[in-house]
C-alpha cells in the first residue's frame, strides 16, 4: 500500500468514539496512514486528504464528498448505507461499499430479533415491572401470553440477516413467509423453509412481521398507515433494521387503538429518539437502543470486515458489497 493512500475512520461517540476508532485503525496494515475522528466535520484537512473513508453510522453528506478531493471509497462498517449520500458519491465517481455479504452482524441481529419477539410473546417487560412493584400479575398476564411455535413469521428482506432469522424461526416451529425486492433462488427458499409472497399478503397472513431491508427512498415508511392496517390485531411488528422503515406515528396510532398486539423496536428515526416520540409511551412495546449489531463479538467482526474490504480496494482488488 502506498504511503499516499490515506484513510479517515469516522466513529461517532454513540458507537464507541475514539476508543473504537483506534481499535479499527489498528487493523489496517502498518503502512496505512489512518486518522480517527468522531464526525466528518472534525478534521477538514484529513477529510480532504483521504483516499478511503470508513464510516461507522456517521453521516457522509454531499458536502463532505465534495470536500474530500482524493476520495475513492466510502466503506460503511454496517450492512446499511442510508447515512451516506449515495447519489452524490456516484456523481463524483466514489465507490460505496457495505459489509453485507460478510454476515458480520447477521447472527446478533437475528438474536436481537428473537429476543424482542420472545419478550413480546412472554410479556417479559410488564411481568418484570409488576413483580418489582409487589404485583403478582400472573392472572392478568395469562390472558396475553402466547407462543412462537405454530405462528407465522413474515420476513421483509431475505438477505444474510433475514436468512439467519428464518433459520431460527424454523427451529421455533414457525411458518416462514418472506418478501423481497428480488425473489431468492429456489434452493435458498428450500434451505430456510421460506415461501415468497407479496408484501401486502405477507402482512395480512403473519402473526409476527420483522424488517430486514435497507433504508432507501423506496423503503422509507414501507410500513405506513395503510399497510399497518393490513395486520391482524393480534400481530406483532419487530424492527431491528432502520427506524424510518416504519411510519412511527402510524405505528403509535395502531398500538394506542389496540389495532396491533405490540411492537419490538431496536431502531428509531432519528437516533437517539427525542422524548416526544409517542412510541416511548405506547402500550405493549419493547424498546432497545440500536444494540442489535454491537456485541463484543460483532464489533470485532464488523471492524475486520470493513478494514479487509478497504485494504483490498487500496491494493487494487475489486471490493465486495458495492452499492454505487
Amino acid at each position: 500500500m502506498s504511503a499516499r493512500r490515506t484513510v479517515l475512520a469516522i466513529v461517532p461517540p454513540h458507537v464507541g468514539g475514539r476508543a473504537s476508532g483506534a481499535a479499527l485503525a489498528s487493523l489496517f496494515p502498518g503502512d496505512a496512514r489512518v486518522t480517527v475522528v468522531e464526525s466528518a466535520d472534525e478534521d477538514p484537512t484529513a477529510l480532504r486528504a483521504a483516499h478511503v473513508l470508513v464510516t461507522a453510522l456517521a453521516p457522509v453528506t454531499a458536502r463532505h464528498l465534495a470536500a474530500a478531493e482524493h476520495l475513492e471509497l466510502v466503506q460503511c462498517a454496517s450492512h446499511g448505507y442510508d447515512y451516506v449520500d449515495v447519489a452524490a458519491a456516484r456523481a463524483r465517481g466514489v465507490t460505496v461499499c457495505t459489509i453485507g455479504s460478510t454476515g458480520a452482524e447477521a447472527q446478533n441481529v437475528a438474536e436481537q430479533t428473537f429476543a424482542l419477539m420472545l419478550a413480546l410473546a412472554k410479556q417479559l417487560v410488564p411481568a418484570h415491572t409488576a413483580l418489582t412493584q409487589a404485583d403478582w400479575a400472573l392472572p392478568r398476564l395469562t390472558r396475553s401470553l402466547t407462543e412462537l411455535s405454530g405462528k407465522t413469521l413474515g420476513i421483509v428482506g431475505l438477505g444474510g440477516i433475514g436468512q439467519q432469522v428464518a433459520r431460527r424461526a424454523v427451529a421455533f416451529g414457525m411458518t416462514v413467509l418472506y418478501t423481497a425486492r428480488r425473489r431468492v433462488p429456489a434452493e435458498t427458499e428450500d434451505r430456510f423453509a421460506a415461501r415468497y409472497v407479496p408484501l401486502d399478503e405477507l402482512l395480512a397472513a403473519s402473526d409476527y412481521v420483522t424488517l430486514h431491508t435497507p433504508l432507501t427512498e423506496e423503503t422509507r415508511h414501507l410500513l405506513d398507515a395503510r399497510r399497518l392496517a393490513l395486520l391482524k390485531p393480534t400481530a406483532f411488528v419487530v424492527n431491528t433494521a432502520r427506524g424510518a422503515l416504519i411510519d412511527q406515528d402510524a405505528l403509535a396510532d395502531a398500538l394506542e387503538r389496540g389495532a396491533l398486539a405490540g411492537a419490538g423496536l431496536d431502531v428509531f428515526d432519528p437516533e437517539p429518539p427525542t422524548q416526544s416520540l409517542r412510541l416511548l409511551k405506547a402500550p405493549n412495546v419493547v424498546l432497545s437502543p440500536h444494540v442489535g449489531g454491537v456485541t463484543r463479538e460483532t464489533v470485532v467482526r464488523i471492524g475486520a470486515a470493513a478494514v479487509h474490504n478497504a485494504t483490498a480496494f487500496l491494493a487494487g482488488a475489486s471490493p465486495r458489497d458495492v452499492v454505487t
